[in-house]
Parts: C-alpha cells; structure tokens; sequence
C-alpha cells in the first residue's frame, strides 16, 4: 500500500475515533441524566426500555472503539491493510468501504459461508 494511503487511513480511522467517543461520552451523559421516578408502572417500563435500548448502542460503540484502535496499531506496526487470514493485500476499496477490516474480501466471505452453514 502506497503511503499516500496509509496517511488516508491513519486520518480516517482518528477521525472515526473521535466520532465514536463523542457519541459514547454523549451515551453515558444520557444515562445519568435518567434519574426519575415513575408513578406510572408503563412509563417505567418504557424508560426501562430505553435504558437498555441505549446500553446496546454503547456496547456496539465501545467495540467499534476498540476495533478501530486496533487498526490504528495495525498501522503503526506496518500491518495494516494485510488479510489475517491469508496474508494478501487487502484492496483499498474494501479498506475504504470498511476500514476496521481485517479480512480480505475472500476471507471475509469464506468466514460469512461457515457462519451460515452453522445457523450462527
């Protein structure tokens, strides 16, 4: 991979966590702020609901974070954009489409076939 490249992703994925923990930091904010009482057992429920509603965003956010600090060490060790799997390129549009990646399209997809033939 061209260094002009490298420098595209290594400003992507930064961008990227820096949306990512401001949408978490935004999360947990909400998640304070959620301190009343309810006389209405619906209206608890409701609140409840979106409680944890909220707590599945988070979780998703917090693992997106660790996946693309994960790629910016990629970078840093000069592994970045090689399959995991089968240690070829992985191209650039797919990099673009999913820059956390660490499959190659084919890899991903042998991956996705196994997960399908075993009802996951």
């Amino acid at each position: 991979m061209e260094q002009k490249d490298l420098a595209y992703f290594r400003e992507l994925l930064q961008k990227m966590l820096e949306e990512a923990q401001m949408k978490g930091d935004s999360t947990l904010e909400d998640l304070t702020d959620s301190n009343e009482l309810f006389a209405d057992p619906a209206d608890r429920a409701s609140a409840e609901s979106d409680r944890a509603f909220t707590l599945r965003i988070r979780d998703r956010e917090r693992r997106l974070i660790r996946k693309i600090q994960a790629a910016i060490q990629r970078l840093e060790d000069g592994t970045y954009g090689i399959c995991e799997e089968c240690g070829e390129e992985i191209s650039v549009a797919r990099l673009k489409a999913r820059p956390v990646t660490k499959l190659c399209i084919n890899c991903k997809s042998r991956q996705e076939e196994g997960e399908n033939l075993r009802g996951e």
